[in-house]
């Protein structure tokens, strides 16, 4: 009987605690994401027995129609209103939202500021730290000159007290722990922060959320890739996924929507850190642009969009001659590499100009990171403006994108984008040339006016040939 029963104990797997790939054995690499050493064995729960492949427990599976109204959900607004331009609108009851970001950044500032200025409107909030005692919370508090009485706090990492208090009390709305890699349950055999015990945790606290009807906000941490750290089906099991972005050296903080099952993926929200706590800012292209100087080469606005949010920002260019016989160097902020590479290579082999054997400099200014093709023409401008040490007009916005042969392709939403740079100042835009009569046309705001052009050699035409050719 005994060797009957240690043949039938599920066997140990090992689970690597950086990417969650399963192993038969443990080995020091994991052969999935290349990292060493993070190999850990864990010993599966036991699964309920199944009788002739029928779950031992009996159920009813409720089927419904694909027909029928459904009411939009209701939402609980914090009153902060770039999270909740995030959000798609505010918290939706029952929902489970992810926030992670890199240490430091403002992930647990943003949801003490929520979480008190939700608990003056009278909802009932529960914040839980894993990382924070009491005393230390009051204190941010006061440093950010939080005032709400009625805040509920808790400071412990048992899951077991967690799921116990909210089971006994369904008088909470919104519940966030603060952070889930702190959470641990006495039931799974691995050190909080692991793999089993995030994917554990996160379940049960996901499962009482869509029981009891609150609102889940799980505040994650970040590999020094900028992923979540965790398990990927802990992404899966969310509603909402949110990265708070931003360079601590700059004071832009960017909460970008990366999934959102109650509203629109890549909405962002934008706020300032000052002395006080991150406050809002409802006009990010006037705060991106402000300190613009007019009038430098390598220098170009573009129009861009975040979500449904347009968003107007400065694209600078510097050139340099290499250094030795070093490959060219290559230094990006806030922009795509290869896209780089590419554009260097088309103005290159179309248009005739030498880039391909100097050292470029590319930055975004303010921090923001930008991922929409429609940057094409804007960097393309200024590569060209400093290549040929002409400056752009100071009234002028740039965007479409660039395909391999210099054409400039159109891009979606240039009416939003148009009515963001007239509102802004700006006098002229500089966007893709409509080709086909079936595209929508394109109408110039008043006090607007439209340059299309079709070709990058077009582009490079206006600023004419290098102040060195």
């Amino acid at each position: 009987m005994e060797l009957s029963s240690l043949a039938k104990r599920p066997a140990s797997r090992f689970v690597c605690q950086a990417c969650g790939a399963v192993h038969t054995k443990w080995s020091g690499k994991c052969d999935a994401c290349g990292e060493w050493n993070t190999i850990v064995e864990e010993s599966p729960r036991p699964t309920p027995r199944a009788v002739s492949g029928v779950a031992a427990r009996p159920g009813r599976l409720e089927v419904a129609r694909l027909e029928g109204a459904a009411e939009p959900p209701p939402r609980v607004r914090t009153s902060i209103a770039e999270f909740d331009r995030a959000l798609g609108g505010g918290l939706v009851p029952g929902s489970a939202v992810l926030v992670g970001g890199d240490p430091g950044i403002g992930k647990s500032t943003l949801m003490l500021q929520a979480t008190c200025a939700l608990a003056r409107e009278g909802v009932d909030v529960l914040y839980v730290s894993g990382e924070e005692a009491l005393d230390q919370i009051r204190l941010r508090a006061r440093r950010l000159q939080l005032d709400a009485p009625t805040l509920d706090l808790a400071a412990t990492i048992n899951l077991a007290d967690v799921a116990t208090a909210l089971e006994q009390d369904s008088t909470h709305k919104v519940v966030v722990i603060d952070s889930i890699q702190t959470m641990w349950l006495e039931t799974v055999d691995s050190a909080p922060g692991s793999v089993a015990q995030v994917r554990a945790c996160a379940f049960e606290l996901i499962r009482l959320a869509k029981t009891k009807g609150f609102a889940l906000i799980l505040i994650g941490h970040v590999t020094k890739e900028g992923a979540l750290a965790g398990p990927r089906v802990l992404e899966h099991m969310v509603d909402a996924v949110m990265y708070f972005e931003g360079d601590r050296g700059h004071q832009f903080r960017i909460l970008r929507a990366a999934k959102n099952r109650f509203g629109a993926t890549d909405e962002i929200g934008v706020f300032a850190m000052t002395d006080e706590g991150l406050s809002e800012v409802p006009n990010p292209s006037a705060l991106f642009l402000a300190e613009r100087r007019g009038n430098i080469a390598g220098s170009a606005v573009f129009a861009g969009l975040e979500g449904s949010r347009p968003v107007l920002l400065e694209v600078q260019a510097l050139l340099s001659p290499k250094s030795g016989d070093a490959a060219p160097r290559r230094a990006v902020i806030g922009w795509d590499t290869a896209r780089l590479n590419m554009l260097i290579a088309v103005l290159d082999a179309r248009c005739g100009l030498r880039l391909s054997g100097m050292d470029v400099h590319l930055n975004v200014a303010g921090g923001l990171r930008v991922t929409e093709p429609a940057c094409d023409l804007a960097v393309a401008t200024a590569l060209v403006s400093a290549a040929t040490g002409r400056a752009t007009s100071a009234g002028e916005v740039y965007f479409g994108e660039i395909g391999l042969s210099g054409e400039i392709r159109q891009v979606a939403q240039a009416d939003l984008r148009l009515r963001e740079a007239l509102k802004l100042g700006f006098s002229e835009a500089v966007l893709p040339r409509r080709v086909s009569t079936s595209s929508a046309k394109v109408r110039a705001p008043e006090g607007l006016t439209l340059r299309e052009i079709g070709h990058l050699s077009d582009l490079v035409a206006r600023f004419g040939p290098p102040e060195d050719a």
